[in-house]
Order: C-alpha cells, then structure tokens, then sequence
C-alpha cells in the first residue's frame, strides 16, 4: 500500500453539511473524497496484473 499523506482543505459549509449526512449511509468524509478521487483522477497503484491469463485458442489435435 501507498504511504498516506494528510491534507486539509476549507469547504463552503452547504458542502460540509452534506459530506456530514453521507455518514448516515456509512460513508466516512475521507472515504467518501478518497473514492471520488479515485474515480475521477484513476487508482494511486496500478492493478497487478492477473497470474494466469486464458487464451481461447483452438488446437488442432491430429
């Protein structure tokens, strides 16, 4: 996992409050920020890549 780095913004408070009603649905205010982040700016790591990769190939059997 990447190191956390912390950061602090202001936000208007309209913004705040319905940041503050997400966690009625079980959002956390970072998490919440961290996924939209993500979503909108791609992963901070790369995906690995699978370990085994299916290739559909026919053989010819004779």
């Amino acid at each position: 996992m990447a190191k956390l780095v912390r950061i602090v913004i202001q936000l208007p408070e309209e913004l705040k409050q319905k940041l503050d009603a997400l966690k009625q649905q079980g959002y956390t205010t970072s998490g919440f920020i961290r996924a939209m982040l993500e979503r909108e700016l791609g992963p901070s790591e790369p995906k690995p890549a699978p370990l085994l990769q299916f290739v559909d190939k026919k053989v010819n059997v004779r």
